[in-house]
């Protein structure tokens, strides 16, 4: 495995990892930290304490969302699968040839290896937070397509970013999953508005996108009767002591989640047991029993909602399919 220091166009540093013949690491995080201790102090010393819910996402978390995804009451992933399954073709045939295909966030390892098959993009550009995760998801899919190559970028996405090299090819992006919904309306318009922006003329969208549908569909996508969504929300506390050196213990919290009807979004809550006081980054932030972390919001669109909003940001005509139960769609914006 062999380690280069390059430049990106605009002059900034990137760590450039050659890991297989068709796989090369791009290694943006050495620019500035993706996981930032001060911004987990902010969030904490806020009247209303949060956590972004980036921080899920150290490799056990990448870990656990994984199993997350395999549970029989997280719909999301089966009905994604059926749509993919079912419209595969439609979809490559918009792609069209010799595209370069940008997926932010390296999601379940399925559903990239049926967009390869179908697509046969000439370039893979995977984004994801978690490097290790990301790095171990690229190296699956390049032992399986030994003639696609990938190049792998370990990026905050959410930000605004330059990609290290110019593809020089048609930019398709895909953004699949929920994890639209983790931003507010606000948020998501000016995701979809830099996402426009990055792709440049003629790129193209795959966005999946959360229907709204009843409460108790989502209730129990988001408490599984095995606790496995549990454990990933109170992962967050191990990965905060990892990285501020906190003394968090996540026997004193527990998960909380719901469907707001009037906000049309589920938001998860880590509630504290008991009183306690906790040392993060030097600072004692103090708790009272039931007060509550927020660490992530899941918005749920109307077809009207999510065209609107692409409309919005720029893009124009959409093709959208859905599954049988119309849990889950998947819109291809140009």
């Amino acid at each position: 495995m062999a380690i280069l220091w390059d430049k990106t166009s605009q002059g900034r540093a990137v760590k450039k990892v050659f890991v297989k013949p068709n796989l090369t690491l791009f290694d943006l995080s050495s620019n500035e930290p993706l996981f930032s201790p001060k911004e987990v102090l902010e969030g904490l010393l806020e009247s209303e304490k949060r956590l972004s819910s980036k921080f899920f996402y150290d490799q056990v978390g990448s870990d656990l969302f994984q199993k997350i995804t395999e549970l029989p009451e997280y719909y999301l992933t089966n009905s994604e699968i059926e749509i993919l399954h079912n419209n595969l073709e439609e979809i490559s045939d918009l792609v069209g040839e010799n595209a370069a295909v940008i997926e932010f966030g390296s999601g379940p390892p399925l559903k990239s290896r049926m967009l390869m098959k179908a697509i046969k993009p000439s370039l893979y550009l995977p984004l994801d937070i978690s490097k290790s995760y990301l790095l171990e998801a690229s190296k699956r899919l390049a032992r399986e397509f030994s003639w696609l190559q990938i190049r792998a970028i370990c990026v905050d996405y959410t930000r605004a970013f330059q990609l290290p090299f110019d593809p020089e090819k048609k930019r398709v992006g895909c953004f699949l999953g929920s994890s639209l919904g983790n931003f507010n309306k606000s948020k998501a318009l000016d995701f979809l508005i830099r996402t426009k922006k990055f792709l440049g003329h003629g790129g193209e969208l795959l966005l999946g996108v959360d229907m709204k549908k009843s409460a108790e569909i989502l209730d129990l996508a988001y408490n599984d009767s095995e606790g496995i969504t549990a454990r990933f929300n109170l992962n967050i506390l191990d990965h905060i002591n990892q990285l501020c050196a906190a003394r968090f213990d996540p026997a004193n919290f527990v998960h909380l989640a719901g469907y707001d009807e009037n906000l049309g979004c589920v938001q998860m809550h880590l509630v504290s047991e008991v009183d306690q006081k906790i040392s993060v980054l030097d600072t004692e932030i103090s708790f009272s029993k039931g007060e509550k972390i927020h660490t992530e919001d899941s918005y749920k669109y109307s077809c009207k909602e999510i065209e609107g909003l692409a409309l919005q940001a720029g893009f124009s005509k959409s093709v959208s399919w859905f599954d049988n139960k119309k849990y889950f769609g998947l819109f291809y914006f140009s």
